[in-house]
């Protein structure tokens, strides 16, 4: 009599992501954590986008894209997407502080309106929990932004009570170019700001310029934790879905060492 293994039962889940309509690197970054997971779980991931128009990162773009967003929620729960990530840091930074709470809670009204409820991460909300997930009281950061909006990002930070003791902005005004900055730049980047006191970096804050593939690299070089917006985004959509928050190659949050942390009682979503 012969004997076949027992075939494990390997659930797939639907990732939606709400996305600038220039953006080029979240559809990326976010699928290679969750398919870089294969090789230790048995989860399976499908990926669908709906968009917002945006080429300059400008706050009036910013304004009139957030806008925008409640149509994209809708779209998606028309897929019945398993989990929903609003994928424009400064966007939901620029449109005042703790602002991300409001998108959340109001996205998610979207999808339950539809009948299709989703748990909703927005990048800037998983930036600031993936770094109180570090225990991070004190970060240097690199953004793309001209420099005032990267002192609304500094600023919303402090708002959530992480003070940020340097921060370079890259001042990249056109999103496209923004996607076209070499990642192999940024541990060089982050070396050179005063982190000695931080206790973490972040890579990139903002998820269309891409760092995914330097976070290891950038971690070994300051010898301390290394995010960026999209490994945070990662990280709260695994929470989100109640999976263990584990990801090869992307660095310290995703190590296994926060796979159970538990969400901010905000987004924790029922339907």
């Amino acid at each position: 009599m012969s004997h076949r293994p027992q075939q494990t039962y390997r659930q797939t889940y639907r990732i939606g992501q709400i996305v600038p309509s220039s953006n080029v690197t979240m559809e990326t970054e976010v699928p290679a954590i969750l398919r870089a997971r294969h090789a230790i779980a048995p989860e399976r991931f499908t990926f669908h986008s709906s968009r917002m128009r945006m080429t300059h990162v400008t706050p009036e773009q910013l304004t009139a894209m957030d806008a925008d967003s409640d149509r994209c929620a809708v779209e998606l729960s028309d897929a019945h997407v398993d989990v929903l990530g609003y994928a424009c840091l400064v966007a939901i930074m620029s449109m005042g502080l703790g602002y991300h709470r409001t998108s959340e809670d109001r996205l998610h009204t979207r999808t339950v309106e539809n009948g299709a409820p989703a748990p909703v991460v927005t990048s800037a909300g998983a930036l600031v929990h993936g770094l109180h997930t570090l225990g991070a009281r004190k970060i240097a950061l690199i953004a793309p932004y001209m420099r005032p909006l990267t002192r609304t990002v500094v600023d919303y930070l402090t708002h959530e009570g992480i003070e940020v003791l340097d921060y370079q902005a890259l001042e990249i005004p056109n999103n496209l170019d923004v996607a076209a900055h070499d990642p192999a730049a940024l541990p060089g980047l982050a070396d050179a700001l005063d982190h000695t006191d931080a206790d973490a970096v972040v890579l990139s804050a903002c998820v269309q310029m891409p760092s995914l593939g330097a976070i290891e690299e950038a971690e070994q070089l300051l010898g301390k934790p290394v995010v960026s917006a999209a490994v945070c985004t990662a990280h709260q959509m695994l929470r989100a879905l109640d999976l263990p928050a584990v990801a090869p190659g992307a660095g310290h949050l995703l190590s296994g060492d926060y796979a159970d942390t538990p969400l901010p009682e905000r987004a924790t979503v029922t339907g």
